[in-house]
C-alpha cells in the first residue's frame, strides 16, 4: 500500500477506485504535493487491470477551494513543463490534459466549494456529477487573471460563461446542470450513492472498449479546436499578470493572504466573506 500525505484511495465496488482529496482543514486547496499524489495514482489506476473507473472527491466540507497559495507552485511540481513567462498556465493545462488523455474515464464527485483550480480539476475528468448546493465558481478573475485552464466557454456556452468571468460569481450545483459544466445534480446525501451506481456501470463495459469510446468523443471535440484554444488561453492569462491591477494585488497577497483574499470578496458579500464561510483557506 502506497503512503500518501494528502489522499486517501479506496476501492468502494469491484472495478472501481476512489480517490479522496484529505485536506478538510483547507477546504482540499490543490499543493504539489496534492497534485502529484493525484497524477501519480490515476496514472497507475490507467495501468491496472483491475481498475475500470476512478472517482475524485473531497473530504470535508467542500471538493477543492483552488490552488494553495501558501507555497510556491512554481517549485516541485508534479511533471515538466517549459519554464518561463506563463509556467503555470501551462503546466495547469498540462495536467487537464494529463486526464483528459487516460484511457480510463475519471468522474469528478463534487460538493461545496470548487473554485478556481477546483473548477480545473473537475472538468478534467469525464462525467461530471455534483451537490444541488455546491458553489462553483473562479472569484480569481476579479483580482488577478482569467482562468489558466480557459474551458468554460467550451463547456458552458458565451453567455454563461461571460457572466461567470465578468463577475467571479459561484452558480450552483443545479445551475451546472443546466449551463453544461455538470451531468447532474443530487441532494449532497445522495451524491456518492449516485455516483456509484454510475460508476459501477461504466466498470462492467471492458476498459479495451471503453477507452475507445472515450477517445471517441474526445477526438470530436479536439476537431472543433478545444485543445488548441485552451492551450492558446495560457497566453492571455500570463499577460494578465503584468497588468497594474494584478501587480498591486500580489502585493496585497505579500502582505497577508487572508485579508487580501478578504478584501477582494468583501465588496461582493461572499465566498470567504459569508458568514458560513469565515474560514476558506489560503486558496483561490
Amino acid at each position: 500500500m502506497t503512503d500518501f500525505q494528502h489522499i486517501l484511495v479506496d476501492e468502494p465496488l469491484p472495478g472501481v477506485s476512489r480517490i479522496t482529496l484529505n485536506r478538510p482543514d483547507s477546504r482540499n486547496a490543490l499543493n504539489n504535493t496534492l497534485r502529484s499524489e493525484i497524477y501519480g495514482t490515476l496514472e497507475a489506476n490507467d495501468n491496472d487491470p483491475d481498475v475500470k473507473v476512478t472517482i475524485l472527491r473531497g473530504a470535508g466540507k467542500a471538493f477543492c477551494a483552488g490552488y494553495d497559495l501558501k507555497g510556491n507552485n512554481a517549485k516541485n511540481q508534479p511533471f515538466h513543463t517549459s519554464p518561463g513567462d506563463g509556467n503555470w498556465a501551462r503546466h495547469v493545462v498540462d495536467g487537464f490534459f494529463r486526464v483528459w488523455d487516460l484511457a480510463k474515464p475519471v468522474i469528478a464527485q463534487v460538493h461545496g466549494y470548487c473554485l478556481a483550480g477546483g473548477t480545473e480539476l473537475a472538468t478534467s475528468c469525464d462525467l461530471v456529477y455534483v451537490a444541488d448546493d455546491a458553489k462553483i465558481g473562479y472569484p480569481v478573475v476579479r483580482s488577478m487573471s482569467p482562468p489558466d485552464n480557459q474551458f468554460f466557454p467550451h463547456l458552458m456556452g458565451l453567455r454563461p460563461a461571460m457572466e461567470m468571468m465578468l463577475t467571479g460569481d459561484a452558480i450552483s450545483g443545479d445551475e451546472a446542470v443546466t449551463y453544461g459544466f455538470a451531468n447532474r445534480a443530487f441532494p449532497v446525501d445522495a451524491l456518492e450513492t449516485e455516483v456509484l451506481k454510475v460508476a459501477e456501470r461504466i466498470a462492467r463495459v471492458p476498459t479495451d472498449l471503453q477507452q475507445m469510446n472515450k477517445r471517441a468523443v474526445h477526438r470530436q471535440m479536439e476537431l472543433t479546436g478545444v485543445r488548441a484554444a485552451i492551450r492558446s488561453g495560457t497566453e492571455i492569462q500570463a499577460l494578465a499578470f503584468h497588468t497594474e491591477s494584478t501587480r498591486a494585488h500580489f502585493k496585497e497577497l505579500a502582505a497577508g493572504l487572508t485579508d487580501a483574499l478578504s478584501k477582494r470578496d468583501g465588496k461582493f458579500g461572499d465566498y470567504r466573506t459569508t458568514d458560513d464561510q469565515t474560514k476558506n483557506g489560503d486558496s483561490t
